[in-house]
């Protein structure tokens, strides 16, 4: 999973030396996590398609910035626009306004299209800019960056948990999987099938509740009182702060023209 969090990692995969951080990765965490979600809320609420796609190229500038491998990056965002095609689609047929053009009865808005095109454009943004902003940050880093953010501390460990411990559920329903096809099952549209599946899941809860009990005993074990040391030391710069006022100073000259352009027409 850490490596949803983008490929810059501390160390090269070829010698073991250290790899220096792109131009981005050489900020505080904290202050790119704070302009990620800071230009997330600011972008969503953008009402006009050409500031949005402002926002959109401010987020490939900042890509340019970073060392994300760009067919990658495509197939992340390509993911994400999956999840949203179906609506984007449906939204010019559901929303009242001038026809522009039928389809099986049917007929699509301008007004729906547009605000299609808004939807997909905005998402698009913020995915990138999230991408980018948050490219080699690892999971503990994440995490140690959260919690100094004062993010709730169990909101903190439930994260760096999951991210800890889902390829390992993934690697247990795995071997559950097999060796329910070495007993013979095939999966069917029958009852058996759907029965099995529910046991399968049903092992699987056991299991990690199982696992979660030993693990628990065994952080006890070695002293953990419900908190993680931090072994990093996060330090605020100059530039860091410059960084942050120039997305801030971006970000609000977008939602000001737009405002502008709302009341003026």
């Amino acid at each position: 999973m850490s490596h949803l969090f983008g490929h810059d990692q501390p160390l090269s995969a070829q010698g073991g030396g250290v790899k220096p951080p792109s131009f981005v990765g050489s900020f505080d965490p904290r202050v790119r996590v704070v302009a990620a979600c800071l230009f997330a809320v600011m972008v969503v609420s953008l009402q006009q398609i050409e500031f949005a796609i402002g926002a959109f190229v401010i987020a490939i500038a900042t890509m340019l910035l970073t060392d994300l491998p760009l067919r990658l990056t495509l197939k992340r965002m390509a993911a994400m626009d999956g999840f949203i095609i179906v609506m984007l689609v449906m939204l010019p047929f559901t929303t009242l306004g001038t026809p522009i053009f039928s389809m099986l009865g049917a007929d699509a808005s301008k007004e729906g299209l547009l605000h299609a095109v808004l939807i997909g454009i905005r998402a698009n943004a913020v995915v990138l800019m999230m991408l980018s902003l948050l490219s080699g940050l690892t999971p503990v880093t994440l995490g140690h960056t959260l919690y100094r953010l004062r993010c709730p501390a169990a909101l903190v460990h439930l994260m760096m948990f999951t991210v800890r411990y889902i390829s390992v559920l993934h690697d247990e329903y795995h071997r559950l999987r097999m060796a329910m096809k070495l007993r013979g099952f095939k999966a069917r549209n029958t009852f058996h099938t759907y029965r099995s599946f529910g046991y399968l899941f049903g092992m699987l809860l056991v299991r990690s509740l199982e696992r979660a009990e030993r693990v628990l005993e065994a952080m006890k074990c070695r002293g953990f009182s419900g908190h993680f040391p931090m072994i990093d030391q996060l330090v605020f710069r100059r530039r860091d702060a410059i960084l942050g006022a120039t997305f801030f100073v971006m970000i609000a000259a977008l939602i000001l023209m737009d405002r502008i352009y709302v009341l003026a027409y």
